[in-house]
């Protein structure tokens, strides 16, 4: 029987270094890989193991995750990849991809006998540094069974979405999660840029919503930020923009009309243009000022 405790991990950016950390941390044999081999490094001290490429680093391992940019990436490195795949190895497909990606990567996945699991997970930086990701997942049984030890490790709930990942069943119940983070997102920016503008501090804002119905943490989490002038990424606004521009076209293509989120596209292009790409998304506070 494999053991599916053997782990490589292709991408550690933010959220995939802090997987990798738990994967490490609950027993799991890591392989890490990442285009800018620096940003891996530092995960040799936590006992993973390095590699200069994709194919190296799948190596041997019985389950493959990717978590990269986006489904132009991940085919990419997973071509890359193709050498050194075992053949009955799980692929936990874990970036946040357009619904029309995940067919073309389920047909390669099969093209090289891999289980394919489309399984992006709902969460930013600390959630996945304690590992309280939310795992969303579609993959046959056998895959269930298998990824039991890594989507606990990363994740404390695991929503299984269907049965087959070629739908991209999982992907479409993160884009529904995301629109509705972004949306929250957005309307902290305003709100506090509002509250600035009219004279209140944005502190009585939060105050007065505060243990009622209109209440909730995140705005609290983005308010905070945006207060500290604190845009150290949890993720990033170019990101966020990324998902944007995925969660238009699948709207698009269901014949579902998004204003909302049309509105939050526009307000992160400008923060991008105004050079904020790189910071948090509650950077997007930005684009409430100037042109």
């Amino acid at each position: 029987m494999a053991d599916h405790k053997s782990v490589a991990l292709l991408g550690t950016g933010i959220m995939g270094a802090a997987m990798a950390r738990n994967l490490l941390r609950t027993g799991h044999t890591l392989r890490v890989w990442n285009r800018t081999r620096a940003k891996a490094e530092p995960l040799a001290a936590d006992g993973a193991q390095v590699f200069g490429t994709p194919a190296e680093a799948v190596t041997g391992a019985s389950t493959v995750i990717t978590m990269l940019f986006d489904g132009a990436a991940v085919l990419e490195t997973m071509r890359e990849a193709a050498p050194g795949l075992t053949s009955g190895a799980v692929w936990l497909q874990s970036t946040t991809v357009g619904v029309d990606d995940v067919p073309r990567l389920a047909a390669f996945g099969a093209e090289h006998g891999l289980v394919f699991v489309d399984g992006p997970v709902l969460g930013t930086k600390a959630p996945a540094e304690a590992g309280k990701l939310t795992n969303l997942a579609a993959g046959p049984d056998r895959a269930r069974e298998a990824l039991v030890s890594v989507h606990d490790a990363i994740g404390q709930r695991t929503v299984w979405a269907g049965d087959d990942g070629s739908t991209a069943a999982a992907t479409r119940l993160k884009l529904v999660c995301n629109n509705w983070t972004l949306a929250l997102t957005h309307a902290t920016g305003e709100s506090v840029a509002l509250a600035k503008g009219l004279g209140i501090d944005p502190q009585s804002f939060l105050d007065t919503i505060e243990g009622g119905l209109m209440d909730c943490g995140y705005v609290h989490l983005k308010a905070d930020a945006i207060a500290r002038d604190d845009f150290a990424p949890s993720f990033a606004l170019s990101n966020a923009a990324k998902d944007t521009r995925l969660i238009l076209a699948a709207a698009q293509a269901a014949g579902v009309r998004m204003d909302v989120a049309e509105a939050g596209a526009e307000r992160f292009r400008r923060a991008e243009a105004s050079g904020h790409g790189d910071e948090d998304m509650a950077a997007g506070y930005f684009a409430s000022f100037g042109d």
